[in-house]
């Protein structure tokens, strides 16, 4: 079968992940990197400023701001090309979705949003924790880690000249956000601190604002989460079910984006989230190969 051809969208962390995944994957072909800086090459990859100039290109990895995934998914939608995300705000996934999903189906296209580990893999062990006990309640905790997203929307900040928000689990899908300000000279802290305040990232969480002279040394790439389920199955109460891992952020990020360029393929036109694919389409391999694989 000829390869996938992907183009990744974006050259910050994620961005830099995603190539070395795609690289590895031996059912793609990285055509080359989209940025808005133009640059000859990064390693002997192409680097443009506009995804045309890649030729055909089946599937783009969006790794950008989270804010710009619908701008970007709708314009490469519209070109037919299919796109992958992990836009992570919780509470817009649904209506991203409604709106890429015309878009797609009119354009022969798919979109899968939201396919990071948390909105993404994570949802996938939720869905199959529920299917186990379906009575019952599953408590998420993240961290402790640095998280991209919440990190991103604080540097977009007016006055901020560099940030790091880590988050801090307390138990029973609780968190704190401990976030570090750079300012810019002249800023106004107080005027930050309240924007960061009202973001939605923030908003619905006990959060903690640092000024700091040097956010960088705070970081630390790594992540993790905790996911506990009690219920019942059937009539039977008192089942516990628990998921652990500790990860580099951006790598899985970028790692569960190739699996959904790959699934993408094998799906009718329109937008889906992860728990919406076949978990075996992820995989790389025929389907039998797999099967007798893992079953």
């Amino acid at each position: 079968m000829d390869k996938i051809r992907v183009a990744v969208v974006g050259y910050g962390n994620i961005g830099k992940c995603a190539v070395e995944a795609v690289a590895a994957a031996t059912d793609m072909e990285l055509v080359g990197v989209v940025r808005s800086v133009s640059t000859e090459s990064i390693y002997g990859i192409k680097v443009v400023t506009d995804i045309k100039e890649l030729g055909n290109v089946d599937a783009a990895l969006l790794c950008t701001p989270t804010r710009l995934v619908p701008e970007y998914a709708a314009k490469y939608l519209n070109m037919g090309i299919n796109t992958v995300d992990s836009f992570d705000i919780h509470g817009q996934i649904f209506g991203l979705r409604g709106t890429l999903d015309e878009i797609a189906k009119k354009n022969n296209a798919a979109a899968i949003i939201s396919a990071g580990w948390d909105p993404g893999s994570d949802s996938v062990v939720r869905a199959l924790l529920e299917a186990c006990a379906p009575k019952g309640i599953t408590y998420t905790n993240f961290g402790p880690g640095m998280s991209m997203g919440h990190t991103v929307a604080v540097k977009a900040k007016k006055g901020v000249k560099n940030a790091l928000s880590l988050t801090i689990p307390t138990g029973t899908g609780i968190h704190r956000r401990m976030v570090y300000v750079e300012t810019l000279p002249n800023a106004d802290f107080n005027e930050i601190k309240k924007s960061i305040l009202e973001d939605d990232y923030f908003i619905n969480d006990e959060t903690h604002i640092v000024q700091v002279d040097n956010a960088d040394k705070y970081i630390d790439k790594g992540h993790g989460v905790n996911m506990q389920r009690s219920g019942a199955s059937g009539t039977t109460h008192n089942q516990f079910f628990e998921f652990n891992m500790r990860v580099n952020n951006p790598a899985l990020t970028s790692q569960v984006m190739v699996a959904c360029a790959r699934a993408s393929m094998k799906q009718k036109p329109g937008a889906y989230t992860m728990i919406e694919i076949p978990v075996i389409d992820l995989l790389e391999g025929g389907r039998e190969e797999i099967i007798r694989g893992l079953v």
